[in-house]
């Protein structure tokens, strides 16, 4: 399997399956002398561990998520050298998957990945599972890390839930609600319907925004690996994500070219953010703005049409413990392939001139 690795300066490869023994990451070209916080990695990976109580979005599955740090840091600092840590699975209840052994879910990646190797990991989906995440949330803290030296932070939170916004936007809010939106009523009304979805054993999606301060400009390349670009494709490669907007977004295309334009002061600094703090592929100084769609969880406990590996109809119903919405636990996923990609960009952006 091709595409297991992200990143040029800074790369990063995970392994693993939602089932298997463990799950990881591999980190090359972090530089030496990065204090390596192993609680702030802690922290990091229990945002998005499953087993949240009183959260009616989230999978019941339980795992303690935790990292262990194999190699490339040393007395608590980077080497240089590799950096690889381990998450053990825990949790697994491999037998909720025995009754599709042989038959497709609709909206998963059992029939793509079939297709294509002729073979598959049917219990939780293997490679293609939402777990796959915990190891990139555990090198985007690592990217972090990187990136808090440069004064560079990264903030996301859900903005929209089961069909209700965010009225407002407090970032102080985030970590103080079960769906981590910036809105702590907002969130009570998502969690509400949220419940509602669950009973009927349905699910619902939602729309992540993702905040970058502190960024300088001059990040990324102006031809194929714009940073928009770069970011785009770090955002598609989470699973559940099927849509990204930058700035105004997808609101340009009804716009004027007299009202979208970001005008310029003094500073320098631009009185408004349309673009999203990218021009050209390249970060222009103020924060970066992007917003993605995360579908609805496919894994929905209501009978559903599909076909067996050997083509012929049949109809399943999915057991297990499955997330109902996906946002909260999507945020920090997106937060640290954004960190990752901010931080290989960063990397590479050293040797742009003398």
């Amino acid at each position: 399997m091709a595409g297991n690795t992200f990143g040029d300066s800074f790369r990063v490869t995970t392994f693993g399956e939602s089932h298997g023994a463990g799950l990881g990451c591999i980190i090359d070209g972090c530089p030496a002398g990065i204090t390596i916080d192993a609680q702030f990695i802690q922290q990091e990976l229990d945002k998005r561990k499953p087993g949240a109580q009183g959260n009616a979005a989230v999978t019941a599955r339980k795992e303690a998520d935790t990292a262990e740090i194999l190699s490339g840091v040393f007395e608590g600092k980077s080497t240089g050298t590799p950096i690889a840590m381990l998450i053990r699975n825990t949790n697994q209840h491999s037998g909720d998957y025995g009754k599709i052994q042989h038959a497709f879910r609709p909206g998963h990646a059992d029939f793509t990945y079939h297709e294509k190797y002729g073979i598959r990991d049917y219990r939780g989906g293997g490679r293609s599972s939402g777990r796959e995440t915990c190891a990139r949330v555990a090198a985007g803290a690592v990217a972090k890390l990187l990136l808090r030296q440069q004064g560079i932070s990264v903030r996301a939170y859900t903005l929209r839930a089961a069909g209700i916004s965010c009225a407002e936007i407090d970032m102080e809010q985030i970590e103080q609600n079960a769906m981590r939106a910036a809105d702590n009523k907002a969130a009570l009304l998502m969690q509400e319907r949220i419940e509602a979805l669950r009973r009927e054993g349905d699910s619902a999606g939602g729309i992540v925004e993702c905040i970058a301060s502190g960024v300088p400009a001059g990040l990324g390349e102006p031809v194929f690996d714009k940073l928009d670009a770069v970011l785009a494709q770090a955002m598609l490669s989470i699973g559940a994500v099927k849509g990204i907007e930058f700035g105004s977004g997808f609101a340009a295309a009804d716009s004027q070219g007299s009202r979208n334009n970001d005008q310029m002061a003094k500073g320098p600094a631009f009185r408004t953010n349309n673009a999203g703090g990218i021009l050209g592929g390249i970060s222009r100084g103020d924060d970066i703005v992007f917003r993605i769609a995360v579908k609805p969880v496919p894994s929905i406990y209501l009978r559903q049409q599909t076909i067996t590996t050997q083509d012929e109809e049949c109809s399943i119903e999915i057991e297990g413990r499955h997330d109902v919405c996906l946002c909260p636990r999507i945020v920090p996923v997106v937060e640290a392939m954004t960190a990752i990609t901010l931080a290989d960009m960063y990397l590479r952006n050293r040797s742009a001139r003398a």
